[in-house]
């Protein structure tokens, strides 16, 4: 004797299915809201593997963005100057936490002016510190 299924008690195949492509075209569901990179970006601030950046200034045209790679063991937190507001370039405050190994570019830096950066979680730092010139 067959089993009648009760409709309501379990997900049809289509809902699962539906379910699984609208997280494998999502990517998973996993992800925080990162700005899209380019390894091709010339304006680059790396923090080394002695855990400093390569740079202590960097001069970018108006309008460009600056890519961030952490080329560390530790994580790093990057944000924009002053500590702890991080309100002077809120465009620098994408980049936020970087993993080992991970890069994120800043949004694009439309005002003329002078950014400070930090490691928020090592803000007296000043290996982690620089400033972004934008002319």
């Amino acid at each position: 004797m067959r089993r009648k299924r009760r409709i309501g008690r379990s997900p049809s195949r289509l809902a699962i299915v539906c379910v699984i492509s609208t997280l494998t075209a999502c990517g998973g569901g996993g992800s925080t809201n990162t700005t899209p990179t380019s390894s091709t970006n010339p304006n680059q601030l790396t923090i080394t593997s002695a855990g400093v950046l390569n740079a202590n200034q960097i001069t970018v045209s108006q309008g460009s963005r600056v890519l961030f790679v952490n080329n560390d063991t530790k994580p790093h937190l990057m944000f924009s100057d002053p500590h702890p507001e991080h309100t002077d370039c809120p465009e620098i405050n994408q980049v936020g936490m970087l993993q080992p190994g991970e890069q994120r570019e800043t949004g694009n830096l439309v005002t003329v002016r002078s950014c400070g950066v930090h490691d928020h979680s090592l803000p007296d730092v000043n290996g982690l510190k620089a400033q972004i010139v934008i002319h």
